[in-house]
């Protein structure tokens, strides 16, 4: 049986594009605007007062990535990120070691935040009374310990062995020349091995040194902050 079909009918309907080769919905580019606008961080331009932010395009790619991070864990770009991009260099240096203080420690991280808020309280730090107190309140599970803490840890809820904690590192924030090896004796009569020990003079080092910036330069506490753990 011979086929019927004329070689024009059969060029035109091969000239029909097929249903498949049609660009679907789900395949049409989606506005690259949009995109962005929700996947990049965006910086305080009062991150702090005393010096400029620096728009986030223009900084490094690691400190662009590590801010993205940032800004996805919390909901918000910490306003200390926004701060130091000033200096790309210092913020690589101070993000490391604070990463280090925090992740290669076997002092709790409850532990860290009370030092770093009791150490703060005493410098009168806004910016980290304020965030890290918020942290304190969340890793402790406790919404009243960061206020206790701030205004007179001596007074707060907490055990023994965490208030000596909290006197060394106080000691060491307000008068360092008086500290001597019986200030590190108490820490281990209290409990503490060598290398918490060790931990807790770094975490209250560090952030005397960041109370200190955070003043100089006056960094501003995101308004989130006030009411996480709360």
């Amino acid at each position: 049986m011979t086929d019927e079909t004329s070689d024009s009918d059969q060029s035109a309907e091969s000239d029909q594009p097929a249903e498949s080769d049609q660009p679907a919905e789900s395949d049409q580019p989606a506005d690259s605007d949009d995109t962005d606008t929700q996947s990049t961080p965006s910086l305080a331009t009062d991150a702090q007062r005393n010096f400029p932010v620096p728009a986030f395009a223009d900084l490094p790619e690691d400190l662009q990535e590590r801010i993205a991070q940032e800004a996805e864990e919390a909901g918000f770009t910490p306003n200390v990120f926004a701060a130091l991009a000033y200096k790309p260099s210092q913020f690589r240096a101070f993000v490391a070691f604070h990463d280090a203080l925090v992740d290669d420690t076997p002092l709790d991280r409850i532990e860290v935040e009370m030092i770093v808020v009791a150490v703060s309280g005493v410098n009168h730090c806004l910016y980290c009374n304020v965030a890290h107190g918020a942290l304190c309140r969340i890793y402790g599970d406790d919404p009243r310990l960061a206020e206790q803490l701030i205004s007179n840890y001596r007074t707060a809820d907490i055990s023994d062995k965490r208030r000596e904690m909290l006197d060394v590192a106080v000691k060491l924030t307000e008068s360092p020349a008086t500290v001597t090896s019986e200030d590190l004796d108490r820490l281990y009569e209290a409990g503490y091995s060598e290398e918490e020990v060790w931990d807790i003079g770094a975490v209250a080092s560090f952030f005397n040194l960041s109370n200190r910036m955070a003043t100089f330069a006056d960094w501003r506490p995101n308004d989130e902050f006030y009411d996480l753990g709360r």
